[in-house]
């Protein structure tokens, strides 16, 4: 008989760790999974019942602002759970909606498991109670997680499957062909973020660097991956607005990883696209911006010097970051030039990049897996390999 399994991923990255999930779960065993799934979740046989942009939006401020929909929709969705009571329930990052969800479950004798551990290693550590009241398992991406919820809870570092899904060496040549992307001058990947709110927050700013970038370097290009037609929608207009359309900007649905490789330089908002693109292995200047409310919030609370994934795990401040007020156009376009006029300050990045792969391991899905059907009894113990084994 199947294992019977609830599961709930709120934005395009969850999506992605949920599939290889899925699909090292069933290579395992024989399981069904329903929930709140994205497309590439779909594809691995997952039934949404609710479409997970709906759950999409990032911020304090920003989820106030839609705060009865949310909670409307979790409650709808435990009140589903506890109808059909599934073998196990896991929640996919996301933390603010999916706790709540894991821990009303956990509550009713169902199994949670929580994938992806909050930031409670930059701010807000008291979250580390709140994941153990609400999930039965962590699934950690990191190998610095763990060691914040001992004697807590049961916490695990599977690591990050970007680092296994991404091979080493991605060929310039052969992304550009792959694009058709001719000419001699310089490449640059914008990638202003994969939600709505993010385009919002970083779409202008993208396109005013992009315009003296245009400027400084005559033969330069542009390369801009979209996760859908909203957040497409957005960044074109704002080219309308700044009247941009000239810009020499090829856009595409999806394949960011092959923009990342197409290019010499990728902007970037902080995230999981600056893990991806330290994997990819090319240098990046990262960006963020959130509602001032938010960000004074974050910083007063916040315990650590970075905020980018790639500069976290190396323990150094490898790629530049521009926060809030520094990113603005004129400090964005001189971080980019930096790098655009230095090909040594380029290779001395990539090689420092190099070491985020052997910090995150390899077998992350698998390792998932095993975490999860240990915890419900449907395979022996599983193995026990940790992050950078």
């Amino acid at each position: 008989m199947a294992l019977r399994v609830g599961i709930v991923a709120g934005e395009a990255s969850g999506d992605a760790l949920g599939a290889g999930l899925m699909k090292a779960m069933q290579a395992i065993t024989p399981c069904t999974f329903e929930g709140v799934c994205g497309p590439a979740m779909v594809a691995e046989g997952g039934s949404s019942r609710i479409p997970m942009e709906a759950l999409s939006v990032m911020g304090i401020a920003e989820v106030a602002g839609r705060l009865p929909e949310l909670l409307r929709i979790r409650r709808e969705l435990i009140a589903y759970f506890r109808k059909i009571r599934p073998d196990v329930v896991i929640g996919i990052d996301s933390p603010d909606f999916t706790l709540g969800l894991e821990r009303a479950l956990k509550a009713e004798g169902i199994p949670t498991v929580h994938y992806v551990s909050p930031t409670v290693w930059a701010w807000r550590r008291y979250r580390v109670r709140t994941v153990a009241a609400s999930a039965d398992r962590l699934l950690a991406l990191f190998p610095f997680e763990p060691r914040y919820y001992e004697g807590r809870m049961d916490a695990v570092c599977v690591g990050h499957p970007l680092a296994d899904a991404i091979p080493p060496g991605a060929s310039v040549a052969q992304a550009r062909a792959e694009l058709r992307i001719e000419g001699e001058g310089p490449v640059v990947a914008l990638l202003p973020g994969s939600r709505v709110t993010e385009l919002r927050a970083h779409a202008e700013l993208f396109v005013k660097a992009a315009q003296r970038l245009a400027v400084r370097y005559p033969g330069c290009r542009f390369v801009v991956p979209f996760v859908n037609r909203e957040t497409r929608a957005i960044f074109d207009r704002v080219l309308t607005q700044q009247k941009a359309f000239e810009l020499p900007i090829m856009r595409l649905h999806g394949h960011a990883r092959i923009a990342m490789a197409a290019a010499d330089l990728v902007l970037v908002a902080s995230g999981t696209a600056a893990l991806e693109t330290a994997l990819v292995g090319r240098p990046m200047v990262v960006v963020y911006r959130l509602s001032p409310f938010t960000y004074r919030l974050v910083r007063s609370l916040s315990r650590l010097p970075y905020v980018s994934l790639p500069n976290l795990l190396l323990e150094r401040g490898v790629v530049p970051e521009l926060l809030q007020g520094e990113a603005n156009p004129d400090r964005l376009v001189r971080a980019a030039e930096a790098f655009l006029e230095s090909p040594e300050r380029r290779r001395e990045t990539v090689a420092a990049l190099g070491e985020v792969r052997q910090r995150l391991g390899q077998g992350a899905n698998v390792r998932a897996a095993e975490a999860v059907l240990d915890l419900v009894g449907a395979r022996g113990t599983a193995r026990k390999a940790s992050c950078g084994s």
